[in-house]
């Protein structure tokens, strides 16, 4: 079963919940600001996603800009990262798509279609 971190007034995860049930992709939404993933999950899908770290942080919220994470994140260790990344739901970019063999940050309808093995 796909897991879905998403945050509930998020125009791109409503975009994305959307996309999926139009698809008829089932799935089971976790609410991203009260119960994100820890750090040895965080770590998990990092590894499994094959993606650069950068791409797991929401660099567009709120949170991001006012720790100024753009000039301490290129001096921080992977683990420093993940140590905060797992400190705060909203620092994960979202929506975070998770499945048996792949981890999607964001949504990129393209990517999501060809992961999820979707008739074009």
């Amino acid at each position: 079963m796909l897991k879905v971190y998403c945050y509930s007034r998020c125009t791109t995860c409503q975009k994305a919940l959307k996309w999926l049930k139009d698809q008829g992709i089932e799935h089971t939404i976790i609410d991203i600001k009260a119960d994100h993933p820890d750090e040895k999950t965080l770590r998990e899908y990092y590894t499994a996603s094959g993606l650069p770290l950068k791409r797991f942080f929401n660099t567009s919220g709120i949170p991001y800009r006012e720790m100024e994470l753009s000039k301490k994140l290129p001096s921080m260790s992977e683990d420093e990262q993940l140590a905060l990344l797992a400190t705060d739901g909203m620092l994960v970019k979202r929506p975070l798509l998770v499945g048996d063999s792949f981890v999607l940050t964001g949504f990129r309808e393209e990517e999501w279609k060809d992961k999820l093995e979707v008739v074009k």
